[in-house]
């Protein structure tokens, strides 16, 4: 299970996971004989990556990958590029970002190439070409979709800081205690890191990644890259264009991060789309109160969350092998909540009745989708994933260092948000972490760009794509009107967006004004 604070992790919609030290192994690239050669004296000193041959090869790494099954069926094929880990010192340490590509077959009016990430940060996306080429339909002919996971991301060069969780998000609790703890835990896990993987954190940022990307391109051979960013992937867009200015061609983003808003506390500011997506999740499942028994009204399943939740905090609830809290069970449900459809919203009523018959003392098998929440965040099976994201977000931009900065805002936020404001506003491993080693991007003034997002949107709020349309006036804006979703574009089934999207892609022309889709009935 792939999870995020900022990440499209399932185009399934089975919801988005939120989302960090170990063994970090560098080496170069397995293609080595292929990759770059020595510096020549007086050249471009990335020269020597730029002009990289890189060794495609199949995707498929074994009988059960399951991904690089759905890869190959795709006609997908893989290939790792070689990139310096300290741009300032190209003839030093070399990583490698892991890449595929289903090619373009309508090769007469080709394109170019459409790189994607899926956000997170710290998403692994070498996967998603097959649904994003399924999306673009006849469009998707004229590309070579490229997936690539970022620098230290999945299959690129790995970072695991062997945390006992794959996410450090948590609740401050019902009180004093309960923040004091998370505390505790925020400075341990970037100690982990530091000791782990210390000598290459300073290089874990979106402005390499960036970098990154732009050796992609030459390896590639393109002179520009088309773009299709979700979720942080849109802000990773924004630097790209503002590192690269002339270097992009057609770009799409999707669940838009501003880069004023851009920093480790990104679900700040939050509280109010997520009351209103659990809202609505209650009148689902009120409507199908003889399938799941939660109350025949929005508030009476509002209320029996509640009571959850005070449970909670009065005794840790079982739940099968896992003990969840009063500063884990807000984190479940903020997960349950990004994706506006039966069966993610499904998921989440299964895992509230579930949650329901541990506060009344009952014995519970988690039903799957909260059995794999639960496994995420309270076991190291997704510690590579956790480590990755936290290292991005601290690598990119500072956090408030005391922890009476964190209490009193969640104190402020308790009062008008009480479930979600102590998870938004809590302390995390940013705190403890070391300054970053540059300083963030000044985002450019402006950029012919397509963005896109919901209205409803629980994690990249709708807030956020008007600032930036604001800000880029040669940009166009497509809004899903009444929908609490996050990621739009092929995942949420929306033909009016989608051909909004897959139009630009065809032609090159963003829309004469602003589009607006309305959710489809039913």
């Amino acid at each position: 299970m792939n999870g995020s604070l900022y990440r499209l992790a399932s185009r399934t919609a089975t919801g988005v996971a939120l989302c960090l030290a170990g063994a970090l192994t560098l080496t170069a690239s397995p293609a080595a004989a292929h990759g770059p050669g020595p510096a020549t004296a007086g050249a471009d000193p990335l020269a020597r990556y730029h002009r990289q041959h890189l060794d495609w090869k199949s995707c498929l790494l074994g009988p059960d990958d399951e991904m690089g099954k759905e890869l190959q069926q795709a006609g997908a094929q893989c290939a790792d590029v070689t990139v310096p880990l300290d741009y300032d010192a190209p003839d030093g340490r070399t990583i490698t970002v892991a890449i595929s590509r289903i090619r373009a077959t309508g090769t007469a009016r080709r394109v170019g190439a459409l790189l994607l990430n899926g956000g997170g940060p710290g998403g692994q996306t070498i996967g998603d070409p097959p649904w994003v080429r399924a999306a673009m339909k006849q469009v998707g002919e004229r590309y070579d979709v490229v997936g690539v996971d970022p620098r230290f991301v999945g299959r690129s060069t790995p970072l695991d800081c062997h945390w006992p969780t794959g996410s450090f998000i948590r609740g401050a609790g019902s009180g004093r205690a309960g923040f004091d703890r998370s505390v505790t835990v925020a400075e341990d896990l970037a100690d982990r890191c530091r000791a782990a993987a210390g000598d290459v954190l300073p290089y874990v940022t979106t402005r390499n990644t960036a970098r990154d990307m732009d050796v992609v391109r030459a390896a590639l051979g393109e002179r520009r890259i088309s773009y299709l960013g979700y979720s942080y992937g849109t802000y990773l867009g924004q630097v790209y264009a503002t590192m690269f200015p002339g270097r992009t061609d057609r770009v799409v983003l999707d669940g838009v991060v501003t880069a004023d808003r851009y920093n480790p506390r990104l679900l700040r500011g939050a509280e109010p789309a997520n009351r209103h997506a659990l809202r609505g999740w209650a009148a689902w499942a009120a409507a199908r109160d003889a399938d799941y028994g939660l109350g025949r009204t929005p508030g009476r399943v509002l209320a029996a969350v509640e009571r959850i939740q005070a449970a909670a905090g009065r005794t840790p609830l079982r739940v099968g092998g896992y003990r969840v809290d009063d500063q884990l069970l807000p984190v479940v449900l903020l997960n349950g909540l990004s994706q506006d459809n039966d069966a993610a919203y499904a998921d989440l009523a299964r895992a509230v009745r579930d949650l329901r018959r541990a506060a009344d003392g009952r014995t519970v098998t988690p039903s799957p989708w909260l059995a794999a929440a639960l496994g995420f965040v309270l076991t190291g099976s997704d510690s590579a994933y956790g480590s990755a994201q936290t290292a991005i977000l601290c690598g990119d931009a500072p956090a408030p260092r005391s922890p009476g900065v964190y209490w009193r805002d969640v104190q402020r936020s308790r009062a008008a948000y009480p479930l979600f404001g102590p998870v938004t506003n809590n302390i995390g491993p940013c705190a403890f972490w070391d300054p970053p080693r540059e300083r963030p991007t000044t985002v450019r003034d402006d950029l012919p760009a397509l963005l896109v997002n919901a209205t409803g949107d629980p994690r990249t709020t709708y807030d956020n794509a008007r600032s930036l349309r604001r800000t880029w006036p040669s940009s166009r804006l497509v809004t899903l009107r009444g929908a609490d979703q996050h990621a739009v574009y092929g995942v949420f089934g929306s033909a009016c967006a989608d051909a909004a999207v897959n139009s630009y892609l065809a032609t090159g022309r963003l829309p004469a004004t602003d589009v607006t889709c309305d959710r489809p009935s039913g």
